[in-house]
This record gives structure tokens, C-alpha cells and sequence, in this order.
């Protein structure tokens, strides 16, 4: 097989002037639409950079290796950083509108892991920051860069944000978003605290029961996409079926708190549900709720993955510049979007765009344009 080629390409554009109308001066063609102007490297080359390194979790200094020992190009990891912060720096407009399009709308999915920044303070020491990300089933994902993990970061990017918010546990959550704001729980979070118990202790008859029964309520739901329901037949279904089931798990878990430590696996796990359990059963009041926040999970295994890669940020500055790559990256994936067929086509000359013109650049308009 042949390896990546790199070659030279030469555009000429032709000159010409008028010999009757000398003040009108040479004419020349106009220079091709880039990502970076004036650079040497071509778009291809740049976006490569940015999916390899966003989307296959290879970090540049590794790229530039690879760029010498395969095609004995030499580029160094500082120039590849810069392409890859410029790429940045370019989809946070785009990203901008993705963020009004999702607090526009009913439901959305919060979540947030542990990223490391350098902040170069002369401590050597890295900064734990966080990103957190928040998206809706089915649609685009933003991730939103911060230095900590309190409440200022989601409610801040929320603000009066009046639909259904879906979230763990986490109490940075709380009082966040407008008056009319609803806060729904994640029933993942809970089997999971159950399933840790049984972990523990394989004979956990009551913990190992409870799991069944949240496990039959996912059941429900995956009956529900298994024969296509919309959110209204399946929210029949789910009063019909699951409505019961949740009032036996209730019973379960209350006896379960009863009977045992709270500081043991199955007092903890039973306590926590409890203490959701408003949350918990919102999915039975609004129809298009899902029972789990799995999906913003899901969203975070990318960047769990890349960060054992390539470690941390580089800087405070390039936080927000990284989370736009994300969002972009993760959105295009869960559209099933081919990203570098969509960067290619939004990227060059999008920094002369109008800002009335970025709705139809997210990756949701431009698919449905490719349609």
C-alpha cells in the first residue's frame, strides 16, 4: 500500500490590463478561498491535523513524526498547534449558533469531565479545568470549556434556559436555568449505584433484585424504539407499563433503605435514589424525556479517550478553541456526518462570512443541504 503522498501545488492566476484604459489598471484573478491565508500548507493538510487529532486521538507531536518518517516532510509540532487553534478560533461562530439553537429548544442533556490546561504560572503544575458538554437526543453537541466545576459554569451557558434539563446527581446542577425550567434525573445514575452494590456483594438478593427492575424499565423503552413509537404512543406505552413498575421499584428501595447501614453500598445507592426520585419519574409526565442521560455519556468516551493521548490543553486561551473542535466533532458523529467533507466545505473563507449566514453552516443545516 502507498503511503500518504505530500506534494507541491503551484496556482497560477492570470494578469491582465487594458492597453485603451491603462487607469483601470492589471486585473487578476481572485485568490482561492483557504482556511489559513497566505499559508503554505493546503486545507487538506489542516483539516487531517485537526481529525486526526480530535476525531483519531493522535496527538501532533506524534503527526510530526509521522510526517517525517513516512514522507520526509518536516513540520513541527508548533506549527501544527497553530493550524489547529486557527480551526478553532474559526468554528466558535458556528459553535455560537449551535448553543442559541439548543437553549432554543425543550430538552437538554448536561454532563462534564475533567480535562487538564497548563496555565503557566510557574507552579509546573497542570490545572484541572472541565468541559462540560450539553446536547439533545438526536441532535448537535456543544461543550463548554471551564476552569472549575462549580454552578457558575451551567448557569451561566444556560441562563433562562425554560425546558427540561436532564442531569446526574451532581448538585452544581441545581437552581440552574429559568423559573420554568425542569430538572429531570438520570435512571442510569441509579442502577449503577445498585449494580456497584451487587459488585460488592454477589449474594445482595434485594440489590440484585432492584437492578431487574430497573433493567425491565429500560426494557419498556427499547420495546417502545424496537416497533418505532413516536413519543406519544410511547408515552402510553410507558403509563401503561412502566407506571406500575415504578411504584414497585419505590417500595423496593424504600425497604432497602430501611434494612440497611446507610453507609453501606446498598444504603447509599438507596438513599440516592430517593433523594431523585422526583427527577426520576419526570419521564412519565413529559413524553419526550428519555430514562437515562447516557447519550451525553457517550458523548464525553471521545474526549475520556483523547485525553490519555494527548494529554492536556495548552493553554487557558486555547480551552474554548478546543471545545468548539469538539462540538463540531461529536455532533458530526452522532448526524453521522463525514467531518472532513464538512469542515472542507464550511471552513475556507469563513472568517469573511456575515454572521446572518452562520445558521446554514452548523452541521445540521449543512447536511440537510447535502440531502
Amino acid at each position: 500500500m502507498q503511503p500518504t503522498q505530500y506534494f507541491v501545488v503551484v496556482t497560477k492566476r492570470e494578469k491582465r490590463a487594458c492597453k485603451h484604459c491603462e487607469e483601470g489598471g492589471v486585473t487578476a484573478a481572485p485568490v482561492p478561498e483557504r482556511i489559513i491565508e497566505k499559508s503554505l500548507v493546503s486545507d487538506r493538510v489542516v483539516i487531517d491535523t485537526v481529525v486526526a487529532k480530535y476525531s483519531d486521538h493522535l496527538p501532533l507531536y506524534r503527526q510530526s513524526v509521522i510526517l517525517q518518517r513516512e514522507a520526509g516532510v518536516e513540520i513541527g509540532r508548533a506549527t501544527l498547534d497553530g493550524w489547529v487553534m486557527r480551526v478553532g478560533e474559526l468554528l466558535i461562530p458556528i459553535v455560537g449558533v449551535m448553543r442559541r439553537e439548543l437553549l432554543g429548544g425543550s430538552y437538554i442533556q448536561a454532563d462534564e469531565i475533567p480535562i487538564d490546561v497548563q496555565l503557566h504560572d510557574g507552579r509546573g503544575q497542570n490545572h484541572q479545568a472541565y468541559l462540560w458538554q450539553y446536547s439533545r437526543p438526536g441532535g448537535g453537541v456543544v461543550f463548554d470549556f471551564r476552569l472549575g466545576r462549580g454552578r457558575e459554569g451551567p448557569k451561566e451557558f444556560l441562563g433562562l434556559f425554560e425546558g427540561i434539563l436532564q442531569t446526574d446527581g451532581y448538585a452544581a446542577y441545581e437552581s440552574v436555568g429559568g423559573s420554568k425550567s425542569v430538572h429531570a434525573g438520570c435512571w442510569s445514575h441509579s442502577r449503577r449505584k445498585f449494580f456497584d452494590a451487587v459488585k460488592l456483594n454477589p449474594d445482595d438478593a434485594v440489590s440484585t433484585c432492584i437492578v431487574k427492575r430497573i433493567d425491565e424499565l429500560f426494557g419498556i423503552d427499547a420495546l417502545a424504539r424496537a416497533e418505532k413509537l413516536d413519543h406519544a404512543a410511547r408515552h402510553v406505552l410507558r403509563l401503561e407499563r412502566a407506571q406500575p413498575l415504578v411504584e414497585i421499584i419505590r417500595g423496593e428501595v424504600e425497604a432497602a433503605r430501611d434494612a440497611s447501614l446507610p453507609s453501606s453500598a446498598l444504603g447509599k445507592a438507596a438513599n440516592y435514589t430517593l433523594s431523585q426520585w422526583q427527577k426520576l419519574t419526570r419521564f412519565l409526565e413529559h413524553p419526550e424525556l428519555e430514562l437515562s442521560n447516557n447519550l451525553a455519556e457517550n458523548s464525553m468516551r471521545p474526549v475520556a479517550l483523547g485525553r490519555k493521548n494527548w494529554i492536556h490543553v495548552g493553554s487557558q486561551q486555547a480551552g474554548p478553541k478546543v471545545a468548539a473542535i469538539l462540538s463540531i466533532v461529536e455532533t458530526c458523529r452522532r448526524l453521522k456526518i463525514p467531518v472532513r467533507a464538512y469542515l472542507a466545505a464550511v471552513l475556507p473563507g469563513i472568517a469573511d462570512v456575515s454572521i446572518q449566514r452562520l445558521a446554514g453552516l452548523t452541521p445540521a443545516a449543512w447536511a440537510a443541504r447535502q440531502q
